[in-house]
């Protein structure tokens, strides 16, 4: 039975986390994912769960220890942000090299220059190509689900690769929305439990633990990892269709918000995406066809689908919430782009820049972005570079 209830979504997450009760968590704080561990320490402490609980100096000494406790095959778990996952960078790429199933929750925030604390999409995408599964979440309630789908993922023997479970800071994960919990015998047996046949620091299986990787294996050992993160998309998708199963909740690769027949399209992770449902909505009672492609799964790319969910449009925006200095727009611009372009997709495609550091996205603004698909499709409408939305000029 559902327990409809009210939580943030750093409550959810820590909810989520309390339900699978994972073996070691080590943390380190970070605004604004400091409530995560503060949370669960707080479990700890009153006997909710069993959870080793790891206070650490730096975050990187936080992946660090998750490195280390799930090469002796504990279910590990950690979280940050921004910063905090900037520190972590050595220690990311060696979780994933070292095929460690660890998860970790990514409460999205700008990293520094100039300093903010508000959401921005440039912590988790700095690391996009770290070896990492990466999942968004549009609101509280997916914070919570997708976090009860991580570690089967990550576990699956197909995968065994960490999994970031991203946010978007304070939009989600501190503003409180009604949620729909499960209850905790059917997520225990949905999550399972965690018995590796084989680990790195197992006492039965010697081997040698992070030695230099000379030539003749690196790249091996690289295309192994490749050939991972190809399988774990139909790992996601199965592990959906069984969570579907408990909650009733569908979840895939990407979210289709009336696209059956629309004609002008956004393409966009996170919170936003709740905005331009709503921007969709009052634009349909106006005859205008709009539809939105919502990424929930962007590491493995979900190139060719997306590509496929697009080919009926005249006119594609796809919105980043970094920068990445490439002259060019942003990293979901630059990969959906490219798979557009090996489909031979026909539509006029413009990548636009929104919500840096926190700023608002109002519905009138999506609703102005679709305005300009309208026009770009028509000609009336022209990009000299990739658009700020909302800029200040």
């Amino acid at each position: 039975m559902a327990i409809r209830t009210r939580m943030s979504g750093n409550e959810a997450t820590a909810e989520a986390i309390r339900q699978i009760n994972p073996d070691v968590m080590p943390a380190f704080p970070i605004t604004p994912s400091t409530e995560i561990p503060q949370m669960v320490s707080t479990m700890v402490a009153n006997g909710q769960i069993d959870t080793e609980f790891v206070p650490v100096e730096s975050e990187h000494s936080s992946m660090s220890a998750a490195i280390g406790a799930s090469a002796a095959g504990a279910r590990t778990l950690t979280a940050t942000s921004s910063a905090g996952l900037a520190l972590m960078w050595e220690v990311v790429y060696v979780a994933a090299s070292s095929r460690q199933p660890i998860v970790m929750a990514v409460v999205n925030r700008g990293l520094t220059g100039p300093l903010n604390i508000n959401a921005e999409h440039s912590d988790s995408m700095g690391a996009r190509d770290s070896g990492w599964i990466q999942i968004y979440g549009e609101n509280n309630q997916e914070a919570y689900d997708n976090m009860l789908q991580a570690f089967r993922i990550a576990e699956d023997p197909k995968v065994h690769l960490p999994v970031m479970i991203c946010q978007d800071g304070f939009i989600t994960s501190h503003a409180v929305e009604n949620i729909s919990l499960l209850e905790d015998g059917p997520v225990k047996e949905f999550v399972g439990s965690y018995e590796p046949e084989h680990y790195l620091l197992n006492g039965e299986e010697p081997m040698a633990v992070g030695p230099y990787a000379v030539s003749a294996y690196c790249m091996e050992a690289k295309k192994a990892q490749a050939e991972a993160m190809i399988r774990s998309k139909e790992v996601i998708l199965q592990v959906a269709r069984e969570f579907e199963e408990i909650s009733g909740r569908g979840y895939g690769l990407f979210e289709e918000y009336q696209m059956e027949d629309a004609e002008y399209a956004v393409v966009a992770i996170g919170s936003v995406c709740g905005t331009t449902k709503d921007a969709i909505d009052r634009l349909r009672e106006q005859g205008v066809k709009a539809g939105l492609v919502k990424v929930r799964v962007f590491r493995p790319f979900p190139g060719e689908e997306l590509a496929e969910a697009l080919k009926g449009c005249k006119a594609v925006a796809i919105m980043d919430r970094c920068e990445s200095y490439s002259a060019q727009g942003g990293p979901l611009g630059a990969e959906l782009m490219a798979a557009m372009y090996r489909a031979k997709a026909t539509a006029e495609t413009v990548n636009i820049v929104y919500g840096l550091s926190g700023r608002d996205v109002r519905v009138e603004d999506m609703m102005q972005v679709y305005e300009d698909l309208k026009g770009l499709a028509e000609g009336r409408k022209t990009f000299e570079q990739y658009p700020y939305l909302g800029l200040r000029e």
